[in-house]
């Protein structure tokens, strides 16, 4: 298991912020779920129901949802799990076909509006650390582009670089991919998004692996607070 700890920066420069942690191992992810697609389904009917008739001042009136537009406004961008859920419920577009572990992530992230990325353990080098952006630090991009990342950004460490960041997702070394077996679930939460909604995520998001993978174990599921 890999030590992943918080360092007292992140704690001081985002008092009120709450990091989720969810390892599994044991999951497959090379084969399609019917299972899982209906739960897209049925997710995506739920939220078109609950959001029936909502403009985009409506969305940013919600609690979790203003401490996500509230956090990324500071650095002058949108939040972009808010677009995800306009576009199902405004443009009755569909949750995405990636793979069961990505998607697991998605289908969860809809409903509880916490951002949350997915890791390959194998990928990652410990120790592991929840910090903060300084000036100068870069991040290779899911694209393979080198991106400078703005000072004071939620981000997370391994002894590589930088994982993954709030404002500019994560790295291009510890994707999920076809062949995971061991997977890291980071879920990030500004000020203003309880621990309760952070756990939430990380119930829903198991629920959903145990649908394709009902034998997958949890080796840590945990809250950092910087309190």
């Amino acid at each position: 298991m890999l030590l992943i700890s918080s360092t007292d920066e992140w704690r001081s420069t985002h008092p009120g912020a709450v990091i989720g942690l969810l390892e599994l191992s044991g999951v497959e992810n090379n084969h399609a779920s019917p299972q899982l697609d209906d739960r897209k389904r049925d997710t995506e009917a739920r939220l078109r129901e609950r959001y029936k008739g909502f403009t985009r001042q409506d969305f940013l009136s919600l609690p979790v949802m203003c401490a996500y537009e509230q956090y990324y406004k500071r650095f002058n961008k949108t939040y972009h799990v808010q677009l995800q859920v306009e576009s199902i419920v405004l443009k009755g577009k569909s949750l995405p076909n990636v793979s069961p572990l990505v998607d697991s992530n998605f289908i969860a992230e809809v409903e509880t509006l916490a951002l949350t990325a997915g890791h390959d353990i194998a990928k990652l080098h410990g120790p592991i650390t929840m910090d903060v952006s300084h000036e100068g630090d870069q991040i290779a991009q899911m694209n393979g582009d080198i991106k400078t990342i703005r000072a004071g950004d939620m981000i997370m460490r391994d002894a590589n670089g930088i994982s993954c960041s709030i404002l500019y997702g994560q790295d291009n070394r510890s994707p999920i991919s076809r062949e995971t077996s061991h997977v890291l679930y980071v879920a990030y939460a500004p000020a203003g998004v309880s621990a309760e909604t952070v756990d939430l995520q990380l119930g829903r998001i198991e629920e959903n692996i145990r649908i394709f993978s009902p034998t997958a174990i949890v080796e840590r599921r945990q809250l950092l607070s910087a309190q």
